[in-house]
């Protein structure tokens, strides 16, 4: 199942806890927990009629800046396997190996039935609390070409509380839509001014669909999607906040939100 940008889908997120060769490996149960507690938030997600989950480290909280243990990867895949057995066609589920590991994040994609990758740095370059990450599109396609994983979506992060370039937004954008990428991913704490970004990205790239990357709500959602062409949410679904298991209830509330 893959996303359908022109059906502004809502992505939930399913945070799983710290891995197997991580610092703090145990913190949340052992691994059969973690894992889990994946299935059961990317159930709630469906249930609740998101359309799509995004599997993502979270929790491992210090990240190698591009390539993660492969603990790390085999258990990735382990989960995702799972989590779209359970899932079937309810849900498109996606990839993000923190801090920036692409190539691990298509591999998983393919083989274990993911439908798209979030892309840290996949377009200019941006600091981060593990180092610097610069993207490499012409590495990371020819990669998704040589498994065969072209039908692996690629959401970019160009401007978001992950990703702060010096260049302009347009640029990014522009550069974006020239690679070839499925979407870009913004995100601001300030409503307005993650409009106006969107803005920015609309007209560098009319036809690049944007996915707000973050800061929404259910009070908010439909502002966004005003403008946007989709959103990943991650605190509003979750009880206590991010990190926390998804609560069903929370997700079709947001979704009758998304519908008004």
């Amino acid at each position: 199942m893959r996303l359908s940008f022109s059906a502004s889908p809502i992505i939930g997120m399913i945070h799983i806890g710290p891995l197997p060769g991580t610092p703090y490996y145990g913190a949340k149960g052992d691994y059969a927990a973690v894992r889990a507690k994946a299935i059961a938030d990317a159930l709630a997600l469906a249930e609740g009629r998101a359309q799509g989950g995004l599997v993502q480290n979270r929790d491992d909280r210090v990240f190698p800046t591009y390539q993660a243990d492969p603990v790390v990867v085999a258990a990735f895949a382990d989960i995702t396997r799972a989590v779209v057995d359970a899932v079937g066609d309810r849900l498109a589920v996606g990839v993000q190996v923190l801090r920036n590991d692409l190539r691990a994040s298509l591999a998983i994609a393919h083989i274990c039935g993911g439908s798209f990758v979030r892309c840290g740095a996949l377009i200019g370059g941006t600091e981060t609390p593990n180092g610097r990450m610069e993207g490499d599109p012409y590495a990371i396609l020819n990669y998704r070409r040589q498994i065969g994983a072209e039908k692996v979506q690629l959401i970019a992060e160009i401007a978001s509380m992950h990703f702060h370039s010096e260049r302009p937004l347009s640029d990014l954008a522009h550069d974006a839509a020239f690679v070839g990428v499925d979407a870009v991913g913004i995100a601001h704490p300030d409503l307005t001014t993650s409009l106006d970004w969107v803005a920015q990205v609309k007209t560098a790239a009319p036809q690049l669909p944007v996915i707000i990357g973050g800061y929404t709500n259910a009070e908010n959602i439909a502002r966004y999607l005003a403008v946007a062409d989709g959103a990943f949410v991650g605190g509003a679904f979750e009880d206590g906040g991010r990190g926390g298991a998804v609560n069903v209830e929370r997700v079709k509330k947001f979704m009758q939100a998304v519908k008004k």
